[in-house]
């Protein structure tokens, strides 16, 4: 999991935060020629707004394709940032009492408020590695006081080859990557996550960075949420998940780093941002 580390800190004062590698052009002999052009997809800015900053970890405010402006806020971030300690595996948990500040940021990276959750509305590190909370203020109110909107939770499942970033709340850096494929099982010591999410290489989170947003920057939408990377090439124990196939065969990805689909998520909410996991099309495990 991707927690924070004196490694992480390291490598963070040496890399930089938020750099981007700069692009060299290409030259060759001969003849000037005329670039060619090539239309490039839309992008849409993806800043800071919205995201939050924790205890260890990071998250965002998030609303639903149905959400209401008057609907209690939720925030995301992962399963094994819960306060109160890793779920187990097959532990799910449902509406718990929960007072967790979290630091709304601006588009910028700086903290314009202190929000706060008065439940936990579902957690669990099994099949996927998320947390949501509910706040005590709407989505109308963190917008009128603040000027910051909620990001959305796409409702369909990411292609690969998409144009991501990472949005990291706690250190305040944005990674630029691609979806590199799907994991049909991902393991890491005794949690199993399905169908996750494989970055490309220049998405080199580190500790501090789980819980991040993973935005889909043509739609601007969120579709997974950052959780672990293979620090160190061993075979499938903490900090170091492996990819186990269909036919059980498992590969290891020293540095590679990876995130939970987040599209299932919608369906298991009804009006007024309320958890229904019975609900039709609802797959997110039960209690």
């Amino acid at each position: 999991m991707n927690k924070p580390l004196l490694a992480a800190l390291a490598t963070l004062v040496i890399t930089g935060a938020g750099m981007a590698p700069a692009a060299a052009a290409a030259q060759t002999g001969g003849a000037a020629t005329a670039p060619v052009k090539r239309s490039a997809p839309a992008v849409k800015a993806v800043d800071f707004a919205g995201t939050v900053s924790l205890s260890n970890c990071s998250g965002s405010v998030v609303r639903l394709p149905a959400s209401a402006d008057t609907d209690p806020a939720l925030v995301l971030s992962n399963g094994h940032c819960l306060e109160t300690g890793f779920p187990s595996p097959g532990q799910v948990i449902t509406g718990q009492s929960s007072s967790r500040t979290f630091g709304l940021l601006n588009s910028a990276g700086t903290k314009v408020a202190t929000l706060r959750a008065n439940q936990v509305v579902y957690s669990t590190m099994t099949d996927t590695d998320v947390t949501i909370y509910r706040l005590t203020s709407t989505y109308a109110q963190i917008k009128s006081s603040y000027g910051i909107s909620a990001l959305t939770l796409s409702d369909t499942h990411p292609v690969a080859g998409t144009a991501i970033k990472v949005v990291s709340g706690y250190w305040k850096r944005i990674y630029s990557c691609n979806v590199d494929g799907f994991v049909y099982r991902l393991k890491e010591g005794d949690w199993t996550w399905k169908d996750s999410v494989r970055y490309t290489s220049a998405c080199n989170t580190i500790g501090g960075t789980s819980g991040s947003p993973v935005v889909d920057t043509a739609t601007g939408k969120v579709v997974a949420v950052n959780n672990t990377g293979n620090e160190d090439g061993q075979r499938c124990t903490e900090n170091n998940p492996c990819e186990v196939d269909a036919n059980g065969n498992v590969t290891v990805r020293q540095g590679i780093n990876y995130a939970e689909e987040t599209y299932q998520i919608p369906a298991c909410f009804t009006t007024g941002n309320k958890l229904n996991l019975s609900a039709s099309g609802c797959v997110l495990p039960k209690p």
